[in-house]
């Protein structure tokens, strides 16, 4: 099944036009680049990007069987990168945002498994930005991540990994975008190499389980994320939430479980340009391999 030229851009937006997907088959979305194709060459100026139509999302499609409270599986099967990505700076935008005085746009040649940034062959690493569920109440700018996923930006939502969102609609309304071909943990300069993609996932739910906010785990790690506006409640709420993982499946207390963290737990920046942002805890599946 094929998802294509259905975008919004607002999780939870267009329900009324939500295509019914079944659990347990393929299905591809043909997503756009985050400025939807407006920048077509390095003399775009940046000043005429219409920002109502960044981050388009495609979907979104309705998971049969899919009801509030349950938990959603969506596991990333393959991501089909096109030839071109894009890259922008902008004035007060990202970590030196401050310090740039006029913005500039950067067109990366995407071949044979690389980015191509002047002479720099940068290896792929594919990963979806935008991906999420209708939230729980009105409808979420896809250029912002929460509990309901959305932009969080996290360089491990890539092809062998399965993430995990809660579900807050029946049908869940799944959609997602924003692929880059490559990007840095933190996305520091507000964009990775933005690129149209086609990405296959595969759905199932899971019953008898709730979690607050997305989870995640590939062939090593299992992950919470979380995001705020306040960085600090952001990294506090996916450390808790990976203690309440810990304690569960490894039956410890919570001192122990921080400690456990503190010893192999990794916490990593997604995203630190967004007014909400987006950090994960990782912890090695030879510690604990069940993220629910």
């Amino acid at each position: 099944m094929i998802i294509d030229n259905q975008i919004l851009y607002a999780m939870g937006d267009n329900r009324e036009t939500a295509i019914r997907v079944p659990q347990n088959q393929a299905v591809t979305f043909h997503t756009r680049d985050c400025f939807n194709g407006q920048i077509t060459s390095e003399d775009y100026v940046m000043d005429g990007l219409d920002w109502n139509h960044i981050n388009p999302a495609t979907g979104p499609v309705y998971v049969e069987g899919a009801r509030a409270g349950d938990v959603l599986k969506v596991e990333i099967l393959e991501i089909e990168l096109e030839e071109e990505g894009t890259m922008c700076c902008l004035p007060d935008n990202g970590v030196l945002g401050r310090d740039i005085r006029e913005s500039s746009v950067k067109k990366i040649p995407v071949k044979n498994g690389y980015c191509l940034f002047h002479d720099k062959k940068l290896p792929l690493k594919p990963m979806i930005g935008v991906i999420g569920v209708a939230p729980e109440g009105e409808p979420v700018p896809c250029g912002t991540p929460g509990n309901h996923g959305g932009n969080m930006d996290n360089t491990r939502i890539a092809p062998g990994s399965t993430l995990y969102l809660p579900v807050f609609q029946d049908g869940a309304y799944f959609a997602c975008g924003d692929v880059h071909a490559c990007m840095g943990d933190g996305e520091i300069m507000v964009s990775g190499v933005e690129i149209g993609a086609k990405v296959t996932v595969k759905f199932e739910v899971v019953k008898g389980v709730t979690i607050d906010s997305p989870r995640l785990e590939d062939g090593e790690y299992i992950y919470t994320i979380a995001s705020d506006k306040d960085l600090e409640k952001a990294v506090y709420q996916a450390t808790k939430a990976m203690c309440e993982v810990l304690e569960k499946h490894l039956g410890y207390s919570l001192n122990e479980a921080g400690m456990l963290m503190s010893a192999c737990g990794t916490l990593q920046f997604c995203q630190v340009v967004d007014p909400e942002r987006t950090v994960s805890m990782a912890v090695p599946k030879t510690v604990c391999d069940k993220i629910l």
